[in-house]
């Protein structure tokens, strides 16, 4: 009687544990799908703001008016590059002459052994990247050409292209469509100077 006893509770125990597993399996939530799924273009567009706030692309590529903490971003001008109308002042060549690089007070114009040159445009207007393809920024950032053409000349410093050669091509997309959906800044930078002209 004992061994019945012992063999009907095993069973018994067998049968519930066997329940409550596929009571758990049918219970689970489904697999997370949003994993696998392309991001949406809000998606995105957050995490380029995001990206181009930590990589430091308003240093260069915003104008900034001083304020009584240093210099403060424009907002009406944000990642529009050296403003056009500003006159470029004298350079100190005996600075230059000596090794240093020099940057203008916002940091929108540098000047050193490569000459002259003016942070891009990189807001969604034609006269910035508003025309651009996906392919021609991917190419800018990560082989350095200027517009991104295959033949198009090397980017000069201070641009630190060469650090972003291994971007993640879903970081250089999440960046591209954020710049995308900036204002457009109607701003055609100036061409860089060569050395012999400063």
């Amino acid at each position: 009687k004992k061994k019945n006893i012992m063999k009907n509770t095993i069973i018994a125990l067998s049968i519930l544990a066997a329940l409550a597993f596929t009571q758990c399996t049918n219970n689970a939530p489904a697999a997370d799908t949003d994993a696998t799924a392309a991001p949406t273009e809000e998606t995105l567009t957050q995490r380029g703001e995001y990206l181009v706030g930590i990589l430091g692309c308003h240093d260069c590529h915003s104008p900034k008016k001083m304020g009584p903490q240093g210099p403060e971003l424009i907002p009406e001008l944000m990642l529009s590059g050296y403003p056009a109308d500003r006159p470029f002042g004298k350079v100190n060549k005996e600075a230059l002459a000596e090794g240093w690089a020099l940057f203008n007070g916002d940091l929108t114009a540098g000047v050193g052994p490569w000459g002259a040159t003016f942070a891009a445009n990189i807001t969604s207007d034609a006269s910035g990247i508003g025309e651009w393809s996906l392919e021609q920024f991917t190419r800018a950032l990560t082989q350095g050409k200027a517009k991104g053409m295959e033949d198009g000349r090397p980017l000069l410093p201070p641009m630190p292209w060469f650090n972003y050669t291994n971007m993640k091509p879903e970081d250089i997309e999440a960046i591209y469509t954020y710049l995308q959906s900036t204002k457009p800044v109607r701003n055609v930078v100036p061409a860089p100077i060569g050395p012999e002209a400063l």
